[in-house]
């Protein structure tokens, strides 16, 4: 389980466009990493569409930002096309960024219990400590919220 304040696990993991990403070679500028269950989910799509809305204004405030899910490579490219998103998304089709990260978590719907990603945003400071943790997102004014802790920084 993470805790702001402490050193971010480390990974590298494949994006949809471009080589694969590393976080410690991205040390020296804030990254946020928003965790959502599954591409063309409602929910998932929206928050997606707003970072992507807002991809400009974090790069104006010196942070990097990626979405990260299950899905394959895939999956992400024909859901970055299909609503034409910026933000990079990361496939972590083994789980094991998200279990260092602490967002794969037992979850309930229409009274059915499962595994599965609990929507969560982790902005890192630039020296590679978790400097917030926006866990059980809710999409609305969510993006623009972690804009301003960029800025905050």
């Amino acid at each position: 389980m993470i805790e702001v304040a402490s050193p971010a696990p480390d990974f590298t993991l494949p994006q949809t466009e471009g080589p694969d990403v590393t976080l410690s070679a991205l040390r020296g500028t804030p990254v946020v990493l928003f965790f959502y269950p599954k591409d063309n989910t409602p929910g998932c799509t929206k928050e997606s569409i707003a970072f992507s809305d807002h991809l400009q204004a974090f790069a104006d405030a010196g942070a990097q930002v990626y979405g990260i899910s299950k899905d394959s490579l895939k999956k992400h490219a024909n859901f970055t096309a299909k609503h034409d998103l910026t933000v990079p998304l990361l496939s972590d089709e083994n789980g094991t960024v998200c279990d260092d990260y602490g967002v794969w978590k037992e979850k309930q719907m229409y009274g059915k219990t499962f595994l599965g990603i609990e929507r969560t945003t982790v902005l890192i400071a630039a020296d590679g400590t978790i400097a917030r943790i926006w866990p059980k997102v809710k999409v609305p004014g969510h993006a623009e919220e972690v804009l301003e802790a960029v800025k905050a920084l």
